[in-house]
């Protein structure tokens, strides 16, 4: 079921500009028993976006009673909620634009996450490059054409998701996931300040990093960096962290330090 401005609805404005241009931004959000769950890291992240991209910010106390009556009484499930900027405006021109649109959605979890967050992931190796954007880097704005294509690349190779590299051959993240890597003990995570989606579970890992006394790095990394890591793992605000099995050819155990995180970081 679809909400739209706090209302039952399956239309949006063809005027609506996040339909015309991707202007607008969204979040993901894992709900468990009725239960939003890190609502404020979901909060600070969409209110980070909008000022980014010099929107007005929509009443958040009214949108946090629209995602109450959107939730499933499920043990786990999904919410997303969308804000454009709103319908209006002359071409790219974002003046006299009326006011944010709401869309909310729910979803039910996906059940091959939990076979994932056992046994973990394979992932392939994106060919595709992805674009320097530092404007928008660390955004999830509603342009996604990026993710878009890689993620149809993996699926056309057989795989669910796939590492992704810049054009200077960082890595970056994921098609869907932020990715992190265990060497000597130390953990490594890509920087994201010129592509890439900074998402709410990366900054909840980094969190228990400090928590957990481990050592945790934010860098520029090649496949290199990762091929000879002791443990992989993706995160996500709905699947939480997953171990990954495999990237490419190259194989990888589930170790006991994947397996602490995981322990800390799960909420339902």
């Amino acid at each position: 079921m679809v909400w739209v401005n706090g209302k039952v609805s399956e239309h949006v404005a063809v005027g609506d500009r996040s339909f015309q241009y991707g202007d607008g931004c969204f979040t993901t959000i894992l709900t468990c028993h009725g239960q939003i769950q890190r609502w404020e890291l979901h909060l600070e992240r969409m209110r980070s976006c909008i000022d980014a991209l010099g929107m007005t910010q929509p009443d958040w106390t009214l949108i946090e009673q629209w995602l109450a009556m959107a939730i499933l009484p499920d043990a786990k499930a999904g919410l997303k909620l969308h804000v454009s900027r709103g319908s209006g405006g002359r071409g790219y021109s974002p003046a006299q634009v009326s006011h944010p649109n709401v869309t909310i959605s729910n979803f039910a979890f996906p059940e091959h996450y939990i076979q994932w967050q056992q046994s973990g992931i394979k992932l392939g190796i994106c060919q595709k490059k992805m674009g320097l954007n530092p404007l928008l880097a660390g955004h999830k704005h509603n342009n996604r054409l990026e993710q878009v294509l890689l993620k149809a690349e993996m699926e056309q190779h057989g795989f669910s998701d796939g590492i992704c590299v810049d054009l200077r051959d960082y890595i970056v993240e994921t098609t869907m996931a932020n990715v992190f890597w265990f060497s000597n003990r130390q953990l490594f995570t890509p920087d994201l300040t010129m592509a890439g989606v900074a998402g709410t579970a990366r900054k909840t890992v980094l969190e228990l990093c400090s928590k957990l006394e481990v050592d945790a790095h934010i860098g520029h990394y090649t496949l290199q960096d990762i091929k000879h890591a002791e443990e992989v793992f993706v995160s996500n605000a709905i699947m939480g962290i997953v171990p990954v099995c495999q990237i490419g050819e190259q194989e990888y155990s589930i170790g006991n330090q994947t397996r602490r995180l995981q322990e800390n970081f799960h909420s339902c």
